[in-house]
């Protein structure tokens, strides 16, 4: 089974600040990802200055499908690139982890993130763009979905409409089934109405965290939000951070708690956990099988700065997915 990611290219800037009064300064609202453009991410250069970045390949569908290739399934992904040094490292990400390459290059400058993380792991994102901005509805062809039985598209591709409901068109006249990772909170209130709509015409799996769940619904209470959100989709899964995960395909309900681990870094932690569901779906798992499949890679990815793990971490957790998924 093979499984395409769609979504924006991104490198990540990772900053460890001292507090929230650093986001203050910027802004930013705590926990959230604001889009800046040029003027802004320049303005980011005298954080830089006092908390030195690591740089490691990014953006969210890109993470899940890194956790895929990872656990060893058979991936693709499309996105649009720069042929920039920025361009050029995340090809050879992408080759290294055995990834294809679907990527459409054009001239301008791969887009960054920076991640900003408090002491607490908490992240709050500052994304330019750049290139992946001008990823359209005219890139979505059949062929990006060719020889692919799952699709996995990041929410925040929702800000361009036309865009992503040619995701989901084009993934269901091809045949394949389509995944979708909610994204930031304030991204979904602004396009609550229209997510409404998406979700119901066409997408198999919701992958949403607490915020993202009510913001999604509208509702006070997480419960009810989970219940509203497995009324609209077949397979829901909520992500509730160090209380775990809830999961929810068919009427059936399965809790699974989170892996007892100290935090460094929480980024991707949403993307890896998803990354692991679906690689149980792609086996054919049952629904525990890839709640505990999320929560394991999840585990891994939030232990250290950023998203790439080590050869030695994978060959870990492929070995434990084998004692999960049997």
């Amino acid at each position: 089974m093979k499984i395409v990611g769609i979504g924006n290219v991104l490198v990540d800037d990772l900053m460890r600040i001292s507090s929230v009064n650093v986001l203050k300064e910027l802004l930013l609202p705590v926990g959230s990802m604001t889009l800046i453009d040029e003027s802004a991410y320049a303005s980011l250069a005298r954080v830089r200055e006092r908390f030195t970045p690591e740089v490691a390949t990014g953006g969210s569908a890109g993470n899940t499908i890194k956790a895929l290739a990872g656990c060893g399934a058979d991936t693709a992904f499309v996105g649009r690139i720069a042929q920039d040094a920025q361009g050029d490292a995340y090809t050879d990400c992408l080759q290294r982890m055995g990834i294809e390459d679907r990527l459409v290059r054009v001239e301008g400058h791969t887009g960054i993130c920076s991640s900003l993380i408090l002491p607490n792991g908490e992240r709050t994102f500052a994304t330019y763009l750049g290139v992946s901005a001008g990823l359209s509805a005219r890139d979505i062809r059949p062929e990006c979905f060719e020889g692919c039985d799952m699709a996995h598209v990041e929410g925040y591709l929702v800000q361009d409409h036309a865009l992503i409901e040619r995701v989901v068109d084009v993934a269901r006249k091809c045949g394949v089934s389509l995944s979708m990772d909610l994204a930031s909170y304030n991204i979904v209130e602004e396009n609550r109405a229209f997510l409404a709509r998406l979700v119901e015409r066409g997408v198999d799996t919701v992958f949403a965290n607490e915020q993202e769940s009510l913001a999604f619904t509208g509702d006070a209470d997480v419960e009810l939000s989970l219940r509203h959100l497995a009324g609209m989709a077949p397979t829901v899964v909520q992500k509730r951070g160090a209380a775990g995960s809830v999961a929810v395909r068919g009427g059936k309900r399965v809790e699974v708690q989170a892996e007892p681990v100290t935090v460094v870094d929480t980024t991707g932690a949403g993307d890896f956990y998803a990354g692991g569901f679906l690689y149980g779906v792609s086996r054919g798992a049952t629904l525990a099988q890839c709640a505990h499949a999320g929560a394991l890679l999840s585990s891994y990815v939030i232990r250290r700065m950023g998203c790439e793990l080590p050869v030695a971490q994978w060959d870990e957790i492929r070995l434990k997915l084998a004692d999960i998924i049997y």
